[in-house]
């Protein structure tokens, strides 16, 4: 069995849990070793899960793949809970979010258009998704809203964030049953294999979410991996991506001090970033095969389900911890995925894409990233947050 590169990365993950074990390193080289430590093993969790999805069949492997699509995130903010560490998580919430929507779905644009000039994909399917995109928003923004004016009833607060979570979570399953069910999509779908635009196993399954349930079911695919291989290497791998989540969020606050970063922008761009990178490859490499439905159904999928099931999920997850994590994000971070959003919902629905478009949500996405970078920590949730709710509140 050939050994991709990427996974000799694991050495970095094995020396940033025994270093940080031994002492005595500085906790800015731990947290870099470790962050780049998480990139090959979130990659194993995906190729494992693809694997099993094999042996399992399209309908269940396809539920698989929507569970565990974005499972080494899941893990990194559930150890963040545990430490405490609630700003991180919600700003990694609308970091992956923002990331998929303008950086990850812009380098695909961007390459795959330069090498193929105008990109044509289906609009019905990528329409679904658009739609959801923009409920998706709206499910982070109105528990925001409702704080407003909240403020003095916190059990009220908590009580709604539990019950939005409730009804993303209802949301979410219905456009995992819908694409089970939905007979134009297979159609399409079968059209595309019959014509030679058939998806390997790893690109369907990186999909993501209710994207990756679209798959013909008629493709079949050999399975690399025995079983209980597949199942070994998951286990470790979780296993792994929970030790090396420690590590990483251990070093965190050393990391603010020491560099003069900001806890809430280590949250939004970089957690993304290590989360999910393995993910972010498949989008470009199939968006430079030609496959642009596909590189959008990975973009656009991976942030519905971080905003219909991980962010929900993840507020039950913090009341095991005696945590209260509330579904309420700054103005600043509700400005930003609504821009994100509604641009690529635009794209999305044009059905056609090139590298301008692609070239302008990088610069988009560089921007936010320069204002979070430079955004002070009390701008984001000191005096401008609680003056913003005064206004509102008068």
């Amino acid at each position: 069995m050939k050994i991709r590169p990427i996974y000799f990365l694991l050495i970095i993950a094995a020396a940033a849990f025994i270093l940080d074990l031994t002492g005595g390193i500085d906790q800015v080289i731990i947290f870099i070793l470790s962050a780049i430590g998480l990139i090959p093993l979130a990659k194993l969790i995906g190729e494992a899960t693809e694997e099993l999805a094999i042996y399992t069949g399209p309908k269940l492997g396809g539920l698989l793949n929507a569970t565990l699509g974005n499972a080494a995130e899941l893990i990194i903010t559930i150890i963040a809970i545990r430490a405490g560490l609630l700003d991180l998580v919600k700003a990694s919430i609308t970091g992956s979010i923002i990331g998929n929507l303008l950086l990850v779905l812009g380098l695909s644009l961007l390459l795959g258009g330069m090498k193929h000039g105008t990109q044509i994909f289906n609009r019905r399917n990528a329409g679904v998704n658009a739609v959801l995109l923009v409920l998706s928003v709206a499910v982070l923004a109105i528990p925001s809203l409702f704080d407003r004016v909240m403020i003095e009833r916190p059990e009220s607060e908590l009580l709604f964030s539990e019950g939005v979570a409730i009804i993303a979570i209802v949301v979410y399953g219905l456009s995992v049953v819908y694409t089970f069910t939905a007979k134009d999509l297979r159609t399409e779908h079968a059209g595309a294999h019959a014509k030679g635009e058939g998806h390997s196993a790893g690109e369907a399954g990186a999909a993501g979410g209710a994207s990756a349930l679209q798959r013909e079911p008629a493709e079949v695919h050999t399975a690399r991996w025995t079983l209980q291989f597949s199942i070994i290497v998951l286990a470790l791998a979780t296993v792994g991506t929970a030790l090396v989540s420690e590590v990483l969020i251990g070093a965190v606050e050393p990391v603010v001090e020491q560099l003069g970063l900001t806890e809430f922008f280590l949250g939004i761009i970089i957690i993304p970033l290590v989360g999910n990178v393995a993910e972010h490859l498949v989008a470009v490499q199939v968006a430079i095969k030609n496959k642009m439905e596909l590189s959008l159904a990975v973009s656009l999928g991976s942030s519905l389900q971080i905003a219909l099931f991980v962010a929900p999920v993840l507020v039950f997850v913090a009341l095991l911890f005696d945590q209260r994590l509330l579904l309420v994000f700054t103005d600043f971070e509700l400005i930003a995925l609504f821009v994100s959003a509604l641009i690529a919902s635009l794209i999305a629905l044009d059905g056609e894409s090139n590298w301008l478009e692609g070239a302008m949500l990088l610069a988009l996405y560089l921007i936010i990233a320069l204002a979070f970078l430079l955004l002070p920590e009390t701008g984001v949730h000191g005096e401008a947050a609680e003056g913003a709710r005064v206004m509102l509140m008068h």
